[in-house]
Formats: structure tokens, C-alpha cells, sequence
């Protein structure tokens, strides 16, 4: 192997260069800060921006993260248990807190069991590089989130990517590509940036009738969709079709973490094999205590998701009636389609001048040539809101410049 990762003594040795503020900078250095001055002549420049003014672009759907009954679960499990784990669940951080959430998210999703881990990040890399080996296929859509592709290209499967949500597509690939071999089907069930849904019906109806493993992350859906508010698994009636879905905390549920909920055999896979999991320092136990508060309030408050999809259909038709690009879709992600990088930045910044928290999403987040304002909807925002930002959009949309594409 290239890398030697036997622990070695450190050796000190005395830099040969004395560095001045005014030295030249190294070829390495050279070489990251032009890669810095391409993202500011692209338009890709990202910049760190705390909260301000009415919220429009954050995954707090249901207004969880300042409930005051999931509030006060966490202060509470604070001053019992401290404010972190202090260790990985294998060694000392195991909490009685993170086995009682994992049994009610399991019930939640009618499943055997399910596994908590720190992030959603972390869920996927666990999934994807634990399950899928050399000699599987993963097929994958086309728009996955960053955190499946991560996982797939750290597996040592084989991936072929499969255009959006094209059923006969990834048919085709597991006939040319997956005989004798296990085939992984990889998707998202509310994509993130697009606002629409997967197909479950159907991937469901192929993976029973080729052996293949459905694989879904709900990370959008989790809390909002679903008669119960379990997601979209429930409301197309797979549940009993998917291998594993990845339930995100920190969307809907207003906390953070992640959930893996399946069969018992697979969350016991995952506890033994998963890197991610196995090294990890295990969350705050007072996350778990949260994440259990939020579960109560969604079954016992079902008018939240009532309310959201109120404010939704409002949101829509507001903006559909600008005459925008807004992508089709009955889902609180609304995309707001612009186009040039610029030109989504212009209106952005305008509409945060008018008092509207709504951030520009660029590429490599979406395709090259459709960067756009990723509109969230949540329930703290009324009819009025609703009315103000769509007269807001549209003078803004008016007066940022539009510049032909460059080639």
C-alpha cells in the first residue's frame, strides 16, 4: 500500500524557510486561491449568514425546533445526563435515552428496530458503505442529495446513475447490468432541491420482482407526509418493499440526528460493521430526549401538518400566479427557478433587504444553468407572509439583471 498507517515516532525537523506576511505564496497555496477567485467569477461564492427576518429558507417545517415541550425535554435531559455522551455507544456513551427513542422511531415507522446516529450525513455513509460490496450494484438517481452520492462512492459496489425518477431506466440497467448480482436501488423520497417525489409505487413493484433492495431517504418527508406523519414510505403503502429508510431529526422533527429504521438483522449489521457508527462519538443524550418530545407532538398535534400544507397551496398559487419557473409539486420545498448564478444572488439579496430569509442555491447543489431559490414553507408564517413575499418576489425578479448565458 501507497499509505503506511503503522504508527510512527514524530520527528521535529526545522522548517528550511523563514515566511514573511510579504512572501510569495506557495504552488499550493497558489493553486487553492485560484480555485477561490474562479468561485467568485462564477458566481459561486458561499458565505456564512446567520438567521434574519421571516424564515423561507430553513427545514424547521412543523416549528419543532422551538416547541416548548421538545425544549424543555432537551434542557431537562441536559441537567441530567450532561450536556455530551462522552464517548462512542461502544464504549461509554451508550444512554438508556438513545434505546427508548429507537424503540418509539421503530414503532413510528413500522419497523423491527432502528439505530440513531449523529446526522443524516453520517446515516447515509453508514447505510451505503455497509451494506453494498464488491460485486453489488447500486443504481442511484440522477439527483440524489450529496450525502448518497458520498456513501455510493465510498462503497465498493458498482454505481450507475439512472436518470430522475425514470422508472423504465433503472429497469433497463438491473436487466443489462444485474444479473447475479444483489442490486441496491438508492433514492430519496422527497428530493431536497426539486420539491418532488419518488416513485415508490413503482421501485417498489421492481425490486419485489428482481430481488433488489429498496433503499429510501425520507429526510423530507419524515414528519410531514403520511397520515401518521411518518412520511412517504406510509403514504404509498411501501413500507413492506423498503430495505431500509434514513429518517433525518434535524428537518421536521426540529432537532437533528438520524434514524436507519428496517429489520432487526440490519440494524444489528449496521451496529457491528458500520465505521460510522462504530466511531463515532454517540450524540448528546439530550438530543435523543428531544427527538422523543417531537414524536409526541406530531401524533398528538396532527394540525401542524394540517396547517403546513394550508400555507403550501397558498404559497403556490401565489407564486405560480407570477408567471415564474416554479417546479411542479405539492411539497413545502417550492423551487423558485432562475437560471444565471448572478442573477439568483441579485434576487435573493433583494428579497433579504425586504425582510425575507431566502438563500440562493447554486451548482454543484443543482445542475449547471438552474440556480434557483429553494422556498421553504414552515407554519409560522401566515396569509399576509405569504401575500408580502409573493409582491416581494416579483419586484425582485423584475429588477435583477438578466444576462445572456456565456458559452
Amino acid at each position: 500500500s501507497s499509505c503506511n498507517w503503522s504508527r510512527q515516532p514524530r520527528q521535529h525537523v526545522a522548517s528550511r524557510h523563514t515566511w514573511s506576511a510579504m512572501a510569495a505564496p506557495d504552488p499550493f497555496e497558489r493553486r487553492i486561491r485560484s480555485r477561490l477567485d474562479a468561485l467568485k467569477s462564477d458566481g459561486l461564492w458561499r458565505t456564512l449568514r446567520p438567521p434574519q427576518g421571516v424564515d423561507l429558507s430553513s427545514n424547521d417545517y412543523l416549528g419543532l425546533s422551538r416547541h416548548p415541550d421538545v425544549q424543555a425535554s432537551m434542557v431537562a435531559a441536559v441537567g441530567d445526563e450532561g450536556c455530551g455522551s462522552t464517548g462512542s455507544r461502544l464504549l461509554r456513551g451508550e444512554r438508556a435515552a438513545f434505546h427508548a427513542v429507537e424503540q418509539r422511531f421503530a414503532a413510528f415507522k413500522q419497523t423491527d428496530r432502528a439505530l440513531l446516529f449523529s446526522s443524516g450525513y453520517l446515516a447515509n455513509l453508514a447505510v451505503l458503505t455497509t451494506f453494498p460490496e464488491k460485486g453489488d450494484l447500486i443504481l442511484s438517481d440522477a439527483l440524489n442529495h450529496a450525502s448518497l452520492i458520498d456513501g455510493i462512492r465510498l462503497s465498493a459496489a458498482r454505481c450507475l446513475v439512472f436518470p430522475h425518477r425514470d422508472v423504465a431506466a433503472a429497469a433497463a440497467l438491473i436487466e443489462q447490468h444485474g444479473e447475479g448480482q444483489q442490486v441496491f436501488l438508492v433514492t430519496e423520497s422527497l428530493f431536497s432541491m426539486d420539491g418532488d417525489e419518488a416513485p415508490l409505487e413503482q421501485y417498489a413493484e421492481l425490486c419485489r420482482d428482481t430481488g433488489s433492495r429498496l433503499i429510501v431517504d425520507e429526510a423530507h418527508a419524515v414528519g410531514v407526509f403520511g397520515l401518521r406523519g411518518t412520511g412517504l414510505i406510509e403514504e404509498s403503502g411501501t413500507g413492506d418493499d423498503v430495505f431500509l429508510s434514513v429518517n433525518t431529526g434535524g428537518k421536521a422533527l426540529g432537532v437533528g440526528g438520524a434514524f436507519v429504521a428496517g429489520p432487526g438483522w440490519a440494524i444489528d449489521y449496521l451496529t457491528q460493521r458500520s465505521r460510522p457508527f462504530i466511531f463515532s462519538t454517540a450524540p448528546p443524550p439530550s438530543m435523543a430526549a428531544a427527538l422523543d418530545a417531537s414524536l409526541t407532538v406530531i401524533e398528538q398535534e396532527p394540525e401542524r401538518r394540517a396547517a403546513l400544507f394550508s400555507q403550501v397551496r397558498r404559497m403556490r398559487r401565489a407564486v405560480e400566479a407570477l408567471g415564474g419557473a416554479i417546479l411542479p409539486g405539492r411539497s413545502q420545498i417550492v423551487p423558485v427557478l432562475i437560471g444565471e448564478n448572478d442573477r439568483a444572488l441579485a434576487v435573493a439579496e433583494r428579497l433579504q433587504d425586504q425582510g425575507f430569509d431566502v438563500r440562493a442555491v447554486r451548482p454543484p447543489t443543482v445542475p449547471v444553468g438552474t440556480a434557483r431559490l429553494r422556498v421553504t414553507v414552515n407554519i409560522g408564517i401566515d396569509d399576509t407572509t405569504v401575500d408580502r413575499f409573493a409582491s416581494a418576489l416579483a419586484a425582485a425578479l423584475e429588477s435583477a439583471p438578466c444576462h445572456e448565458a456565456s458559452s
